[in-house]
């Protein structure tokens, strides 16, 4: 099963995160998806979206993060059981109780430094590869939710990752950050690399000339693969990364345009997902087999 994807732009500042969000509790509410969040930022924004900054205080300071995950399997080349580092039961939408967390924490940038200082390159990409291919069967959508940049970590990600995912605003700095990633995706080609699923327009004012224009041209270079599905820049978009102690309903959280819009991306999501299914199921080399299981209790 090739599920899992990694959604980054080396520009910050394009809505990655609230695209992650979106896309989650989409998949989760409208299709009964069991879907995994891993969050490879320090900021940890994402998992700040999906819990209390008490409960993300609480994980943090008991040592049930990413960034403890990989000391143990990394740095100090321990074995470790990643399903006790998994948060069920977050998002505050009532009907998307399949969302899972892999949460972050800010000790993730020292963690990288450590990495790079040893020179532990190897080992940190094995653990990915390992911690990737324990999740497929058990998720049926992974989503890696990585910091802008290129780091030796976001690396691992888009070389052990089956996809990734390109949110990217239309002015001409964005469009920049897709051209670096293109330029690095070219590089040490024989080492792998995430499969493209496609470039997403988020954030577009549809009053602006200028977005026009440069979500033509983005539209135009065939090595984006853009979805059709435009995400336009709407309040009910940013207010939905503010977590809510109440739960609510999914309609409530991205009400008119804003769901309609979410909604119509990841049902492109999961057509690309079948697509390249459909595309690679001949070829034994490339399909990987999943087994029946249970998100981790």
């Amino acid at each position: 099963m090739r599920n899992t994807i990694a959604v980054m732009n080396t520009k910050g500042g394009v809505g990655k995160s609230t695209i992650v969000l979106a896309l989650a509790e989409t998949l989760a509410a409208y299709h009964g998806k069991n879907v995994l969040v891993i969050d490879s930022d320090a900021q940890a924004s994402i998992s700040s979206m999906l819990m209390t900054p008490a409960s993300l205080h609480q994980l943090q300071g008991s040592g049930l993060t990413l960034v403890d995950f990989l000391v143990a399997s990394v740095l100090n080349n321990a074995p470790v059981e990643w399903p006790q580092f998994v948060v069920r039961g977050v998002s505050d939408v009532d009907d998307a109780r399949s969302v899972y967390l892999f949460p972050s924490d800010m000790q993730l940038t020292l963690f990288e430094r450590e990495v790079s200082r040893e020179s532990l390159h190897a080992r940190l990409r094995a653990a990915i590869r390992n911690l990737l291919n324990d999740v497929r069967p058990i998720f049926e959508i992974v989503l890696i939710d990585c910091p802008p940049g290129l780091s030796v970590l976001t690396e691992s990600w888009l070389r052990e990752a089956d996809f990734h995912i390109s949110p990217t605003k239309p002015d001409y700095v964005s469009s920049c950050g897709l051209e670096v990633f293109r330029r690095f995706k070219q590089l040490n080609p024989e080492m792998g690399f995430a499969e493209n699923l496609g470039v997403l327009v988020n954030m577009k004012d549809r009053a602006s000339l200028v977005d026009d224009e440069y979500h033509r041209w983005l539209q135009e270079n065939p090595e984006n693969c853009c979805f059709a599905q435009v995400v336009p820049r709407i309040n009910a978009l940013q207010n939905a990364a503010r977590f809510s102690t109440i739960e609510r309903s999914y309609q409530a959280k991205y009400p008119g345009e804003a769901g309609q819009s979410v909604r119509a991306f990841a049902e492109e999501v999961l057509t690309r997902l079948g697509e390249a299914h459909a595309h690679s199921s001949n070829s034994p080399a490339t399909a990987k087999a999943g087994v029946a299981a249970q998100p981790p209790g």
